[in-house]
């Protein structure tokens, strides 16, 4: 079935408010497709190579999931936006991702460090749910609305289709 179809079964004020806030959802999905990029990378070499460094595993997967953000996020959520020199827009988008990264990363540095919720202080199991929480969950969803919020201001500033109509109607 078209997304045009599934769209139009969708009842009018629901529909609305889902056109309203179109570039939220996309950016929404383009989180969650990164989040499972993300997670499957901390993962893999967390179980595999890096199992006694918990915060490089979550930095090497916030990287590699960044990566996949810009394509996405530049190709699809944003794709209305712009403003910018492609080189520049890059660069604002990997420095507001860095500064993402870091705040990624805070919730499981305070869940490791200052609470102590790691091994030997506490089984293994209960440091792997606590960095899952901490990390994957709380650390992500942080980020996640700095993200939105940066990126819409400083990395894609321009409504593309306003500038169009203005330029039409000037």
């Amino acid at each position: 079935m078209a997304i045009d179809a599934i769209v139009r079964r969708i009842p009018e004020p629901l529909r609305a408010r889902l056109l309203t806030h179109r570039e939220l959802l996309k950016f929404a999905v383009v989180g969650a497709i990164t989040w499972f990029i993300d997670t499957g990378v901390v993962y893999a070499v967390k179980l595999t190579v890096l199992g006694e460094k918990p915060l490089t595993a979550r930095l090497l997967g916030a990287l590699i999931a960044t990566i996949a953000s810009y394509i996405l996020n530049r190709e699809w959520s944003f794709n209305t936006r712009g403003g910018r020199a492609r080189s520049h827009e890059a660069a604002l988008f990997f420095a507001i991702s860095a500064l993402g990264i870091g705040v990624t990363m805070i919730p499981q540095a305070i869940s490791l460090y200052a609470l102590d919720l790691r091994v030997p202080d506490v089984a293994p199991v209960t440091q792997a749910v606590a960095n899952f929480i901490s990390g994957q969950i709380l650390g992500v969803l942080l980020a996640m609305a700095f993200r939105f919020w940066a990126f819409r201001r400083f990395v894609f500033p321009h409504d593309l289709r306003e500038a169009e109509l203005h330029s039409i109607q000037g």
